[in-house]
């Protein structure tokens, strides 16, 4: 493992899930991680699971005041931000794109394309521009295919990977930015997709079963770490093959 001994990460979205396991991955190669969360309860909550190096703080992801106040905690606290993981993610719009409503539609957008754009730029004002640094934004095989019922949520990863694309641009050569696309993993979100009908789900993807957090947290870590040195612009694929089918299950 790539050691993030002396780095600092923030990780937003981290109390469950796919940013908890990232948060987890971080921690574990070194670095010391603050994970926000809408509520500061669970994002302390969060903390206290992962243990020593972790420290929760309150924050939704489009809240301007709370990500700034997050971002100069972290740089006060502990003198820098090496690490940005724009992990916070929604899909409250299901169902057929022209049935939805422009609230569903602007919160879908706002979580997943807004505030990774926020939460970056505020890094990079704040401690990357100048002292370089990593960017990974959670993705999704979604924004690399299409399927029935989570249009809108797939075009928000579908631009967000675009985005991961035009940030590396902007912001190389001092800051990398990056993209994970995560299957279908076990998660509270994506229940939908697997909880009723996990072994067809698993019978399907190729590496036959799907996917568990930790998967995705040690692909964060990676892109974050000095191993990835000369990777910016990408989007990992994290799927155990999913997307060599017809698309996501």
């Amino acid at each position: 493992m790539t050691s993030l001994e002396g780095k600092v990460a923030v990780v937003t979205g981290a109390s469950r899930g796919i940013g908890l396991a990232a948060a987890a991955a971080l921690r574990d190669r070194g670095a010391q991680v603050v994970v926000t969360s809408r509520s500061e309860d669970r994002a302390k909550e969060a903390a206290r699971e992962l243990g020593e190096g972790v420290v929760g703080f309150g924050a939704h992801a489009t809240d301007e005041v709370a990500a700034r106040a997050c971002v100069d905690f972290a740089v006060e606290t502990y003198g820098r931000l090496d690490v940005l993981v724009n992990n916070a993610g929604t899909n409250p719009a299901y169902g057929p794109v022209v049935e939805q409503d422009h609230a569903r539609f602007a919160k879908t957008m706002d979580v997943n394309l807004w505030a990774p754009i926020l939460w970056t730029s505020l890094a990079v004002k704040t401690w990357m521009g100048e002292h370089g640094g990593a960017i990974v934004n959670t993705a999704s095989i979604g924004g690399l295919s299409v399927a029935k019922d989570v249009g809108i949520y797939h075009v928000s990863k579908a631009a967000l990977i675009h985005l991961t694309k035009q940030l590396a641009l902007e912001l190389g050569p001092s800051v990398r930015v990056n993209a994970i696309a995560p299957g279908i993993v076990r998660t509270r979100m994506a229940e939908a997709l697997w909880q009723e009908h996990e072994t067809r789900v698993a019978g399907a993807t190729p590496l036959g079963r799907i996917g568990e957090p930790q998967d995705i947290g040690a692909a964060v870590a990676f892109l974050a770490g000095d191993g990835a040195r000369w990777i910016t612009g990408e989007t990992l694929v994290i799927d155990g093959g999913q997307l060599l089918g017809s698309g996501p299950l």
